[in-house]
C-alpha cells in the first residue's frame, strides 16, 4: 500500500501540561481546521496539523495507518505531565466505509485541549513545547447564511425503489439485512466553518459524540468501540422510531419500538456482528440480554451496551485496531457482510466515502474512542454533503424508510440552517 504523509522533519516534540478547566472546549478553537470528539462537554478538541497521513483504498488501510502511527509515536520526544487517557500525542482519524474508497486519514494536531469531566483538564502542544500561553479566545463566528439544496445520487422516489429491490433480495434468500444510505447537498454563499456546526450540534445533542476530522462533522449516537486500558465497551444501536409530539405519544412510540419484531430483528444482527468481532479478542465480554430504549432529541433507538476485558498480552490491540476489527458492523452494512456490501454498491449509486466509517481518536498508549460517522456531513468549501441511512430487513416498507432518512438528515440540516452558533 502507498501511504501518503506530511509531517515535520525529525521526531515530534510533544508536551502535555495540566491547565485550569477551560469550560467549553469548542469555544477555544481559533481556526476552522478543527478536530474534535466531545460528549457532555468532555473530550478533546484541537487545531493545526503536526502530522497527517492519507491512506489509499485497500483492505489494509487500518493496518497501514496503525503501523505508520506507531512509528511516529515511538519516535516522538514526549513530556506528558498529566498521564491520563487522551493526554500526550493523540491522533484523530476518519476512515472510509468501503475498502475500495480513498480518503481515509489520520491527523496529529499541533494543539489539543482535553477535559475529562472529572475535574482534569490539559493542553498538549506538538512542535512548540514552550510554556503554555493563555488559551485563545474564539473570534465571533460568521453565520452560514442562505443555503441552496439539491438531491444527491438518488431522488427520494428512486431511493424507495432501491429499498424495494433490497427487500426482494432479502426475501429471495442469502441476505438477512442491508443498510441503504442516501445523500443530500447544501451550498452556502461562503465557506462553511465547521466550528459553527460543532457548537450547534454539541448544544442540541449532548448525549451524542460530536466529532470533526478533516471536514467530516457530525453528532453520532453510536459508539463503535472504546478502549481504556484493558477495558473495552461499545454501544450498539439498531431499530428506530420518531419522538412524539407530547409525553403520551412519545411513550406510545417507544413502546411500539420495543415491541416491534422488525426492529428487534434489525437490532439483533447489529449486536451479533459486534459480539463476533470482539469476542475472540476478549477474556470476558458482557452483552445486555435485551435492548433498552435510548432517546435523543429527534429519534429513539433500541440500544445494547457491550463491555469486555481484552485478553491480557504484551501488546493488547489499540483502539484503532479494535475499530478495524469490528468494521463494518451490521448496524451500517448488513449481514452477511459480503452480500450486504455487494448490494450496497449495486443499489446506492454513490461512494459513501467516510460516511458510516470509523471516526474518533487514539493515543500513544492505545486508548481511544471510535464512533460510526452518522448524522454527519462532509464539508468542502461552500458545500456540505449530508448522509442518512436505514437498516432494511424483510419487513421494511420503502415509504417508511424514506421518511426515516428525512428525520436522520435533520440534525445536520438544523445545524446548517438555523440557531445561534
Amino acid at each position: 500500500m502507498r501511504v501518503l504523509s506530511r509531517q515535520e522533519t525529525g521526531r515530534l516534540s510533544v508536551r502535555t501540561v495540566a491547565i485550569p478547566d477551560p469550560g467549553d472546549l469548542l469555544g477555544h478553537i481559533p481556526r476552522p481546521d478543527v478536530v474534535a470528539w466531545v460528549q457532555h462537554g468532555a473530550g478533546l478538541a484541537g487545531w493545526g496539523e503536526a502530522v497527517r497521513v492519507s491512506l489509499p483504498a485497500g483492505e489494509d488501510r487500518f493496518t497501514a495507518g496503525e503501523k505508520w502511527l506507531r512509528s511516529v509515536f515511538d519516535a516522538a520526544d514526549i513530556d506528558d505531565q498529566v498521564r491520563l487517557r487522551g493526554s500526550g500525542p493523540i491522533a484523530f482519524g476518519s476512515f472510509t466505509f468501503d475498502a475500495s474508497s480513498d480518503e481515509s486519514v489520520l491527523i496529529i494536531p499541533r494543539v489539543v485541549l482535553g477535559r475529562d469531566g472529572l475535574g482534569h483538564a490539559w493542553l498538549t502542544r506538538v512542535g512548540d513545547t514552550s510554556p503554555p500561553l493563555p488559551l485563545p479566545a474564539q473570534a465571533p463566528l460568521a453565520e452560514i447564511g442562505p443555503l441552496g439544496w439539491r438531491e444527491g445520487s438518488l431522488p427520494g422516489a428512486r431511493w424507495e425503489d432501491a429499498v424495494g429491490e433490497a427487500v426482494a433480495a432479502i426475501k429471495a434468500g442469502g441476505l438477512r439485512k442491508v443498510v441503504l444510505a442516501r445523500d443530500l447537498f447544501a451550498t452556502a454563499g461562503e465557506p462553511i466553518d465547521a466550528r459553527v456546526l460543532l457548537r450547534r450540534l454539541a448544544a442540541r445533542y449532548p448525549d451524542c459524540f460530536t466529532f470533526a476530522c478533516d471536514g467530516m462533522v457530525g453528532a453520532t449516537p453510536e459508539l463503535l468501540v472504546r478502549r481504556a486500558g484493558l477495558q473495552v465497551s461499545a454501544l450498539v444501536l439498531g431499530g428506530t422510531a420518531p419522538r412524539g409530539g407530547d409525553a403520551a405519544q412519545d411513550e406510545a412510540l417507544g413502546s411500539e419500538l420495543l415491541a416491534s419484531a422488525k426492529n428487534h430483528e434489525e437490532h439483533a444482527y447489529a449486536v451479533a456482528s459486534i459480539r463476533d468481532a470482539l469476542g475472540p479478542l476478549c477474556d470476558e465480554l458482557e452483552i445486555e440480554a435485551r435492548p433498552g430504549l435510548l432517546k435523543f432529541p429527534n429519534l429513539q433507538h433500541l440500544g445494547t451496551q457491550v463491555r469486555g476485558t481484552l485478553a491480557d498480552s504484551e501488546k493488547p490491540k489499540s483502539a484503532l485496531a479494535l475499530a478495524a476489527a469490528v468494521h463494518p458492523p451490521a448496524a451500517v452494512c448488513g449481514t452477511p457482510t459480503s452480500a450486504a456490501l455487494e448490494l450496497i454498491r449495486e443499489l446506492e449509486h454513490m461512494d459513501r466515502q467516510r460516511y458510516a466509517g470509523p471516526v474518533g481518536w487514539v493515543d500513544a498508549e492505545g486508548n481511544g474512542e471510535w464512533g460510526i460517522a452518522l448524522r454527519c456531513a462532509q464539508l468542502s468549501g461552500r458545500t456540505a454533503r449530508l448522509f442518512a441511512g436505514c437498516g432494511i430487513v424483510a419487513g421494511s416498507e420503502p415509504a417508511a424508510e424514506l421518511a426515516e432518512t428525512l428525520v436522520k438528515f435533520q440534525p445536520m440540516r438544523g445545524a446548517l440552517e438555523d440557531g445561534p452558533a
